[in-house]
């Protein structure tokens, strides 16, 4: 039921989204040297990794500064990157993710090998199902990235504060999950996006 509502939702979207899509590419292309895509390793279902796609909205090699992104104008990130990032555009291509049986459209949000690397065993849980595209903390932490910029150790601060608070927010989704759980935290994302939503 999951696999079929994952696949339906992602054509149509996608489908819908290919005029935008175009132009974002062009935008991103002209505007700085570079692929129109980001693929970054990340680790899904049962540790495996995948490459997670994503439009590319930072500088070529910025991920040699440092995986995490922060403040709300960290100067890797090009003007175009600055808009997609701030109505989550740059996530739409991971619906391609969702129709290779990668990821579903709900799911815990997928971590690159570091920082799983740091997960306890019982925290390994959350791997046991496909990483989404949406959940309870892509919610939550909408600005994750100006909270580490008020952070001494923005790294730290995520590994031993953000990190952990995620997880625990997973937990909750995998406690009960639902196709009805799955809608209400689609449509909350909807509301966050368009700043109608606050926890």
């Amino acid at each position: 039921m999951k696999r079929a509502f994952d696949i339906l939702v992602s054509l149509i979207v996608l489908l819908l989204f290919f005029p935008l899509g175009l132009i974002l590419a062009f935008w991103i292309k002209i505007e700085s040297k570079g692929g129109v895509f980001y693929f970054q390793e990340r680790v899904g279902k049962n540790g495996l990794p995948f490459k997670l796609i994503k439009f590319r909205s930072m500088r070529p090699n910025a991920e040699l500064s440092g995986q995490l992104t922060v403040g709300a104008r960290d100067p890797r990130i090009t003007q175009a990157g600055y808009f997609i990032r701030r109505f989550k555009l740059d996530e739409f291509p991971q619906f391609i993710n969702v129709l290779m049986g990668q990821m579903s459209i709900v799911g815990p949000r997928p971590e690159v090998p570091y920082y799983v690397s740091f997960y306890t065993d019982e925290q390994r849980k959350i791997l046991e199902v496909k990483p989404g595209i949406t959940d309870f903390a892509s919610i939550e932490y909408f600005h994750e990235n100006e909270i580490l910029a008020a952070a001494t150790d923005p790294q730290q601060a995520y590994i031993e504060q953000i990190m952990p608070a995620k997880i625990k927010l997973n937990e909750r989704y995998l406690s009960n999950p639902s196709l009805a759980q799955d809608l209400k935290i689609m449509w909350l994302t909807f509301l966050k996006i368009l700043g109608r939503y606050s926890i």
